[in-house]
């Protein structure tokens, strides 16, 4: 699996439990199969552009946010890092 359905995947999950809906019921807002988020989420289905447009309206995104790689990390965890990364790299000097 390539780098961007990767993200897809994950970044569907991200903003599914971050939001607090179900498969079923992003399911139902997308008007398709109760299995079909669950088969995406997996990485066993290939949503259509159409779907992947239905998806982004019902969770409230944009298309190109579900696939921008390491969404998942808040704000938070991202300055820790950067934080992390500099403190390390003052102490090399």
């Amino acid at each position: 699996m390539d780098d961007y359905a990767e993200a897809f995947r994950k970044n569907i999950k991200h903003y599914r439990r971050r939001q607090s809906v179900s498969q079923t019921e992003l399911s139902i807002r997308c008007d398709c199969a109760i299995g079909t988020i669950g088969g995406i989420e997996a990485g066993k289905a290939k949503p259509s552009f159409d779907m992947i447009l239905k998806i982004a309206d019902a969770l409230k995104v944009t298309p190109a946010d579900l696939f921008i790689c390491d969404v998942s990390k808040d704000k938070d965890e991202l300055k820790r890092e950067l934080k992390d990364q500099f403190d390390s790299m003052i102490q090399q000097l």
